[in-house]
This record gives C-alpha cells, sequence and structure tokens, in this order.
C-alpha cells in the first residue's frame, strides 16, 4: 500500500463500517468525501469510462506519461475506489440502484437537476432505501431562483460579496487564490452526514442535506453580514486591527484588534507609554477612527527591527499576536508542519517517492488523521472489485457487464490498494 498509515494504532477508524455512494467531482464533494474515506469510510467513487473527475487532467501530473493522474486529484481523492460506470447504458441504472442499497451515504454535486434525469435523485433513492443519508452539494441549494446556475468557487467569491469586501476600498476586485466556497462546503457537508449518521443510529431515519456553497461562505463572515444584517452599513476599507506591514524585503502579520489587554501590551512593547493616555488610541473605536495615524507610528516602530524574525519575537514576547509572513515554497518543507505530518505521502507505480498530499486537519487520539489507502489513479480502477465484493455479482455478471460497455475495469498497471 506504500507510505501510507492508518490513525490511532490499533483502534478501530471512526467510520468504519459506513459504505459512502460518491457521485462527486471537481472539490466541493471530494474534499467531503475524502474526509469520509480518512475517518474509516468506504468510499465508491462512480465515474464516467474515459472522462473521469474532470480535475484528473489538471497539471502538474504524477506520471508524465498520464493524462488522469493530476497532483489535484491525488489530494481529494485519496483512500476511495473508483468504478467506472456509463450511464448512458440502460442495464446502468440497475448497478447503480444496487450500489445505493449497499451504501449508507449518498453524496453528490452536480448542477440540481442531473441526479433527478438519470433517476437518482433523493425522492427516488430514499424509496429504495429509507434510512439513506443523501447529501447534495450545490452553489446556490436545491431550491430558489438561481439553483440552476453552474457555480465554482470563483463566481461564488464574487456573487457573495466577498469579493467586494477584500477589495477593503483599495484596489479592483481580483480574483482569489483560496477555493473556500468549494471547502467549505465540503467541510459543512461532512459534519451534517456524520450528525445524520448518528440520528440514523439512534432512530433508523434517513435524511436528505441540502448544501449550499453561497451560504456556506457567506456564513464564514464574522463582521460585514452580522452588521448588514442588523442595520449597520458596512465600511469599505482595510480590515481594521489585521496588520501587514514590511520589514525589509518581508512581512510580518500582526493583530491589533480583538482583547481589550493587546493595545495595553503593544504600547508596552513599544516603549511608547505616551500613547496609553493619547485620546486618539486609548479605547477601540478611537483606535478605528485614528487608524491611519496609528499605522504611521507602527510602521515606523517595526522597520526599526533587524528582521521580521526579531520583530515576531518582541511582539510574541510582549503577547501580541504576530507571524512572519511565509511563502508557498518555505510552508511544505517547515518543521512545525513536518512534525504534525501535514503532508502525508501516497504510492504511486510511476514515483518511488510517492505522492505529497494534505492531510485532514485534524488529529485523533493523539495521532494524524491519514489516508487509509492510496489514490484510485485509473478512472475504474477497481470496478471488479467493487462489482463483486460489495455488490455480490459473479464473474459471468460482470463480464456482461463489461462487454455490453456498462462497466469499465482499468488497465492493471496502477497502484495497488
Amino acid at each position: 500500500m506504500g507510505a501510507e498509515t492508518q490513525q490511532g494504532a490499533g483502534a478501530e477508524p471512526l467510520l468504519a463500517g459506513y459504505t459512502i455512494c460518491d457521485f462527486t467531482r471537481v472539490l466541493s464533494g471530494p474534499y467531503c468525501t475524502r474526509l469520509l474515506a480518512d475517518f474509516g469510510a468506504d468510499v465508491i467513487k462512480i465515474e464516467r469510462p474515459g472522462e473521469g473527475d474532470e480535475v484528473r487532467g489538471i497539471l502538474p501530473q504524477m506520471d508524465p506519461q498520464a493524462r488522469d493522474q493530476s497532483a489535484y486529484f491525488a489530494r481529494t481523492n485519496a483512500g476511495k475506489r473508483s468504478i467506472a460506470i456509463d450511464f448512458a447504458q440502460p442495464a446502468a441504472r440497475e448497478v447503480v440502484l444496487d450500489l445505493v442499497r449497499r451504501s449508507d451515504v449518498v453524496v453528490e454535486n452536480f448542477s440540481p437537476g442531473v441526479m433527478a434525469k438519470y433517476g437518482f435523485d433523493a425522492a427516488t433513492l430514499r424509496a429504495l432505501k429509507p434510512d439513506l443519508v443523501m447529501c447534495s452539494i450545490s452553489g446556490f441549494g436545491q431550491s430558489g431562483p438561481l439553483r440552476s446556475l453552474q457555480a465554482y468557487a470563483h463566481l461564488i467569491n464574487a456573487f457573495s460579496g466577498m469579493m467586494e469586501l477584500d477589495r477593503g476600498g483599495a484596489h479592483p476586485p481580483r480574483a482569489s487564490n483560496l477555493q473556500a466556497a468549494d471547502v467549505l462546503a465540503g467541510a459543512h457537508a461532512f459534519g451534517m452526514i456524520c450528525a445524520a449518521l448518528l440520528r440514523r443510529a439512534r432512530s433508523g431515519q434517513g435524511a436528505y442535506l441540502d448544501v449550499s456553497m453561497l451560504e456556506c461562505l457567506l456564513c464564514a463572515d464574522d463582521v460585514n453580514y452580522p452588521a448588514l444584517l442588523n442595520d449597520t452599513p458596512v465600511v469599505r476599507q482595510p480590515r481594521i486591527g489585521m496588520v501587514v506591514q514590511p520589514i525589509g524585503a518581508r512581512h510580518v502579520a500582526m493583530q491589533l484588534g480583538g482583547a481589550p489587554s493587546m493595545w495595553p501590551r503593544l504600547v508596552s512593547a513599544m516603549k511608547r507609554p505616551d500613547l496609553a493616555d493619547d485620546a486618539r488610541f486609548t479605547t477601540g473605536p478611537a483606535r478605528r477612527e485614528n487608524w491611519a495615524a496609528l499605522m504611521e507610528l507602527l510602521g515606523t516602530w517595526l522597520a526599526s527591527f533587524a528582521s521580521v524574525e526579531e520583530a515576531v519575537r518582541a511582539l510574541n514576547e510582549a503577547r501580541v499576536p504576530a507571524v512572519p509572513m511565509m511563502q508557498p515554497e518555505e510552508i511544505i518543507g517547515h518543521p512545525h508542519l513536518a512534525q504534525r505530518q501535514a503532508f502525508p505521502v501516497i504510492s504511486h507505480p510511476a514515483r518511488p517517492q510517492g505522492v505529497r498530499i494534505t492531510a485532514t486537519p485534524a488529529h485523533l487520539d493523539g495521532a494524524p488523521v491519514t489516508p487509509p489507502a492510496s489514490a484510485p489513479w485509473r478512472i475504474g480502477q477497481h470496478s471488479h472489485e467493487v462489482l463483486a465484493q460489495v455488490l455480490g455479482y459473479d464473474a459471468q455478471r460482470v463480464a456482461a457487464l463489461e462487454a455490453a460497455g456498462v462497466v469499465v475495469q482499468a488497465p492493471p498497471a496502477t497502484a495497488q490498494r
């Protein structure tokens, strides 16, 4: 299985015994089901033969000769099994329904209406299996006038107002590098699925969950929407209290809002007792009103340090939260993250060193949570395995389905599960 490890040595994974039927692709849905897999669920990813999850084709490819084995795909699909099913074939429907019958959870993130087109909507599947937990993740939710709009994190960021707020009144709108709406939706879906499984364990009742990327992103705002919803206008300016200042060629990030005692601590660190009684800065509202003047004073003081590290040390000693602004290249080799095992390795047949991915951001019982297996490097890599082991089909039926093109098994030159 390569370099994969499992959390909680000797302990049963939290979701052991649960089977997930995974119709998801790209990021929000696969992130949710990756979390389910990492915690021990058997996640069976359904892909279209020859196409698969579209992010398989993104660069960089982990095998230079391949076009379906991207690092992006590996990160969000480690620990899953892939079955390739052609929905255009009439016989495919019964295979999918058999898989649903043997699953505890169905997760999908198609545009609303796509699952119904194939006869796999929530009403149909829950009639087939009343205790099923089904989760649909979409950009705008399963109801409302915008339900049918296609959605990517960039579009949700623009529509949500977050792109406008991030301008801070200081620069033109721009795309964010952070795919926050997708990851937030996937994480919310994971939590809601686990809650639904808890209720099912008590009552036998299934659930249908409708997760909106837009609403997840709105819930992530801490100040602006709570103000707007309660008749307070939003001031379009850089976030007050969140400081980023240059020191030489680098930058320091520090927090100046929040705890009431933070300002006295900073005054002490700056060795400026006169500022403690300066009416411009004695209260939070006063500092907000005179933020430009405060930033000028703070910038001059920070510029007196020889390095970012020296400034961060002084600030932390004064209990003023501060860190250096890091580059991504520094982060992947950082000793703190190495100790936390934040970048586990999964196996790949063409890479003896394996493939590094990001970990599930949690430790369980003092150990990191890591993928139980590698990623399904080929579309339909586990088709025969799923048909035989999960659905109980005999060899003759599997061969017939494959001959008809209903199910496709990937070539054998793949990483072993």
